[in-house]
C-alpha cells in the first residue's frame, strides 16, 4: 500500500472511532407503555397526549426515544408477566396506570416508574408522599374516583326530584370499594336511593342495562374505571338505547355522545406523564419529582344528547360547564 493511501485510511478510521465509541455510549433508551382496557386504536388519542409530552421535554419517538406498547386489556393477571418482561428488557421507564403501575413497583425498585392514577398513590404505595415520592415511581394523580360524589351531586342539579340512582361500577378496579362509600355517603345526605351494579367485562354491561330497564331508575353514574374508559362507545350507545340520563368521569364520553362528565382532564394526565418520562430521560429522579395533580376539573354537558332525552339543562348547570357540546 502506498505511503498516503494508509495515511488517508488511517484519518478516516480514526475518524470514525469516537463516532462509533459514541454510538455504542449513547443507545436509543426504551420506555415500557402499558395501559390497562384499552386497545390500541380506542387508546391513540392517549398515546397522542403522551407523545406529545415527550416532544415537549425533547423526545421524538423513533428518532431519540423508542417505546414499547402492551396492551394487556382488563387481564390484570398478565400484569405481573408483563412487568418482568419489561424489566428483563431493561427499559429506561415503565409508564402506565395504576394496575400497571402497582405490577412494575413490585417487578423493580430500580427502574423509573411513572404512573397516571385516579387514585391515592401514598395509599397504593407508589410514593411516600405526594411532595416527596422517595423511590423509583412519581406520576399524576387526577382523582378520579374521589369525585364520584360530586358526580351524583351533579345529577342531583340536573334532576333535583329523581330518588333512585344507579351506580355502575367495576369490582376489579382497586379503588372500587371506596367509589361505593362515597356513593352511599352521598345518596344518603341527598335521600336518594342507590342501587349498585357491578360489571368488568363485555357480557356484564348487556346483562346491567337489562337489569336497569327492568329496574328504571331516574339515573346513572357510571363510575371512574379503566374498564369502563375503553368502552366508552358501548356505555354511551347503551344509555343511549335505554334512554337513561347518565354523568362520566371523562370529557371522552360526552364527546362520544353521552350526556354529561365531571374529571379532571384524562389527556392532559398523559401529556404531563410524558413530559415527566422525558425529564427522568434527561437524568431527573422520580424520587425529587412531585406527583402531579390536577389545578382544575372540567364539567361537560351534551345538550344536543338532553335533547334526545327530553332534558332540559338548569341554566345553573350551564354556567358552571366548561365546554358545552351542541
Amino acid at each position: 500500500m502506498k505511503r498516503r493511501e494508509f495515511i488517508t485510511l488511517l484519518g478516516a478510521a480514526a475518524a470514525a472511532w469516537p463516532l462509533a465509541a459514541r454510538a455504542q455510549q449513547v443507545p436509543m433508551p426504551v420506555i415500557g407503555f402499558v395501559y390497562t382496557g384499552q386497545t390500541s386504536s380506542e387508546a391513540s388519542p392517549f398515546v397522542a397526549a403522551f407523545r406529545q409530552g415527550l416532544r415537549d421535554a425533547g423526545f421524538i419517538e423513533g428518532q431519540n426515544v423508542a417505546v414499547e406498547y402492551r396492551w394487556p386489556g382488563g387481564q390484570y393477571e398478565r400484569l405481573p408477566g408483563l412487568a418482568a418482561e419489561l424489566v428483563q428488557r431493561q427499559v429506561a421507564v415503565i409508564v402506565g396506570n395504576t394496575p400497571p403501575a402497582i405490577a412494575a413497583k413490585t417487578a423493580s425498585s430500580a427502574i423509573p416508574i411513572v404512573f397516571f392514577t385516579g387514585a391515592d398513590p401514598v395509599k397504593l404505595g407508589l410514593v411516600a408522599s405526594f411532595n416527596r415520592p422517595g423511590g423509583n415511581a412519581t406520576g399524576v394523580s387526577f382523582w378520579s374516583a374521589a369525585l364520584e360524589a360530586k358526580r351524583l351531586g351533579l345529577l342531583h342539579e340536573l334532576l333535583p326530584q329523581a330518588t333512585v340512582i344507579a351506580a355502575l361500577v367495576d369490582p376489579n378496579f382497586l379503588t372500587a370499594a371506596n367509589q361505593l362509600n362515597d356513593l352511599q355517603d352521598a345518596a344518603r345526605s341527598l335521600g336518594k336511593e342507590l342501587h349498585v351494579l357491578q360489571a368488568s367485562t363485555e357480557s356484564d354491561l348487556d346483562s346491567r342495562f337489562a337489569t336497569l330497564a327492568r329496574q328504571r331508575p331516574d339515573a346513572l353514574i357510571v363510575a371512574a374505571a379503566p374498564f369502563f374508559t375503553a368502552r366508552r362507545k358501548e356505555l354511551v350507545a347503551l344509555a343511549e338505547r335505554y334512554r337513561i340520563a347518565a354523568i362520566y368521569s371523562w370529557r371522552e364520553f360526552p364527546a362520544a355522545g353521552g350526556l354529561m362528565s365531571y374529571g379532571a382532564s384524562f389527556t392532559d394526565a398523559f401529556r404531563q406523564a410524558g413530559v415527566y418520562t422525558g425529564r427522568i430521560l434527561k437524568g431527573e429522579k422520580p424520587a425529587d419529582l412531585p406527583v402531579l395533580q390536577p389545578t382544575k376539573y372540567e364539567l361537560i354537558i351534551n345538550t344536543k344528547t338532553a335533547k334526545a332525552l327530553g332534558l332540559q339543562i338548569p341554566d345553573k348547570l350551564l354556567a358552571l360547564a366548561d365546554e358545552v357540546i351542541e
